[in-house]
């Protein structure tokens, strides 16, 4: 599967990436309701840092903000209890509960994508942080050729004056 289309999955919920239980069913070729009765019948393995389930407030957030989760259409619609997020971690451990061939090719693309998700930030960082040294040093010049302009301003006003000194009109005994 591809790596963009699962990482379109992953969202950020109190601070964590996670993917949804619909989601994760969907790639997985299995019922949601069949991926969360294995989760509880499993439920040790799946502490709070790996997953939780979503409050009325972050679902209707997540349902207005992402064209996937629309209001009343597609995965989801009718169900009674809002759904589960995973975290990374809550993902791998899914690995152990489901055992079908394709919920372990899908659970390696997907750890592939998280994998993925961090080279970019990583990456990101990196140039955030080269451009912030480029800034400062850009302000830093900005800095030293505002008084390099400063200092040539005021010696072209010195020279105007002594100009103007010396091309003004002479007064007096005239020989």
């Amino acid at each position: 599967m591809d790596i963009q289309l699962i990482q379109e999955k992953i969202y950020l919920i109190r601070g964590y990436k996670v993917m949804l239980d619909f989601d994760l069913a969907f790639l997985y070729g299995v019922e949601t309701k069949r991926l969360k009765e294995a989760v509880r019948r499993n439920r040790e393995r799946f502490p709070d840092d790996f997953m939780f389930q979503l409050s009325e407030k972050e679902y209707q957030f997540l349902r207005t903000q992402f064209a996937s989760l629309k209001i009343g259409e597609g995965r989801g619609k009718h169900s009674k209890y809002m759904p589960y997020a995973f975290t990374e971690q809550g993902v791998a451990m899914l690995s152990g509960v489901l055992h079908s061939d394709t919920a372990v090719d899908m659970h390696i693309s997907i750890m592939r994508a998280f994998i993925a998700m961090r080279r970019f930030l990583y990456q990101y960082h990196e140039l955030s942080e080269q451009i912030s040294k480029i800034r400062e040093t850009v302000n830093g010049q900005n800095e030293q050729l505002s008084r390099i302009y400063d200092v040539i301003e005021s010696l072209l006003d010195e020279k105007a004056e002594q100009r103007s000194w010396q091309d003004r009109e002479r007064i007096g005994f005239k020989p």
